[in-house]
């Protein structure tokens, strides 16, 4: 158990960290995006079939605009359904034909909101928005008075961290219950899956905001961490998907490994660093995004190569461990 002293710090730095957003004008622009969002999705309309079942049988149906729905003669002997329902914006002035149920509607709208807007384009903003707070709250002008304090040098950064999770935690919540509730009032359809989008954002946010904890410690540059977080992102990603890519070319093609020493240093890589690709792909899973759209990569064929999404994920929360780690040790030996 942390004492008073360290917990009063820590507690004072997490609200710090939400008063440094409404200061620099974050906390006003992650609003606003909010907002817009759940307003558009108050706009949202879906008609349609509730179901392509019939007699309980299994799905059998035809987009609309599949070439084979023009021949009308042979769909009414085949008994092959023709999904005809419409996914509306702005109360109807943006229509965009629907593939399947209304419900399937509504997922694939949640799917984008949840994998684009908050996953993917979310993470990228988050990354570069907070990417100022370590740099600022360790500049020595700011951070001399906080060391004169009776309390540990990791302390400080690790109520940091922890603020600006929080930070996001708070903006996910919003984001996602938000639209949420948005599209489930105009629609009636509550997808509950879709709320499993705020432990998996800010799970994904937290690995990669630990090494851009490591750049500030380091070089107290906010471009610095902007820049490195984002090229870090693209390193790791492609090591990620290189992998995969790499023992699936083989595995395609009816071959043994013709360099092991190339297939060691490609696993290698891929357990050192975080796995954002397998990240995303959990999302999706979890989202049940099959449907809409096709598998990243193959994970079943990968387990023969020793991939396991519960290692994936812990070695990519170890990595986070690691680097907090090397952070605060570093911090410590810093002179001010």
């Amino acid at each position: 158990m942390m004492d008073r002293p360290i917990r009063s710090t820590f507690a004072w730095l997490v609200v710090d960290t939400f008063r440094q957003a409404r200061a620099n004008g974050i906390l006003y622009v992650l609003l606003a995006i909010s907002v817009i969002s759940i307003a558009v999705c108050l706009t949202v309309g879906v008609s349609g079939a509730e179901s392509l079942n019939i007699g309980g049988d299994p799905d059998d149906f035809l987009p609309r605009i599949d070439p084979q729905v023009n021949d009308t003669a042979k769909l009414e002997q085949s008994g092959v359904v023709v999904a005809g329902g419409t996914l509306s914006l702005g109360f109807g002035a943006i229509e965009v034909p629907v593939a399947r149920t209304r419900s399937g509607a509504v997922h694939f709208l949640q799917l984008l909101l949840a994998g684009g807007v908050a996953d993917t384009l979310g993470l990228m903003l988050a990354l570069i928005w907070t990417a100022g707070f370590l740099p600022t709250f360790l500049d020595p002008r700011s951070i001399s008075v906080l060391l004169a304090k009776p309390a540990p040098r990791w302390v400080l950064l690790a109520g940091k961290y922890v603020g600006v999770l929080l930070f996001v935690l708070c903006y996910a919540v919003l984001f996602v219950i938000g639209t949420w509730l948005a599209i489930g009032a105009r629609t009636g359809i509550w997808t509950p899956a879709y709320l499993w989008a705020i432990p998996l954002l800010l799970l994904h946010f937290s690995i990669f905001f630990a090494f851009s904890v490591l750049l500030a410690v380091a070089t107290r540059s906010t471009v610095v961490c902007v820049l490195g977080s984002l090229v870090f992102w693209v390193v790791a990603w492609s090591m990620n998907f290189g992998r995969h890519a790499f023992f699936s070319a083989t595995d395609l093609a009816g071959e043994t490994l013709k360099s092991p020493l190339l297939a060691w240093m490609v696993d290698a890589g891929y357990w050192i660093l975080p796995k954002p690709a397998d990240l995303g792909a959990m999302f999706y899973n979890t989202l049940g995004a099959g449907d809409h759209f096709g598998k990243l990569f193959d994970a079943e064929a990968l387990a023969a190569h020793g991939f396991s999404m519960t290692l994936s994920i812990a070695s990519s929360v170890a990595f986070a461990v690691v680097v907090l780690v090397a952070s605060m040790r570093s911090f410590a030996r810093e002179d001010y």
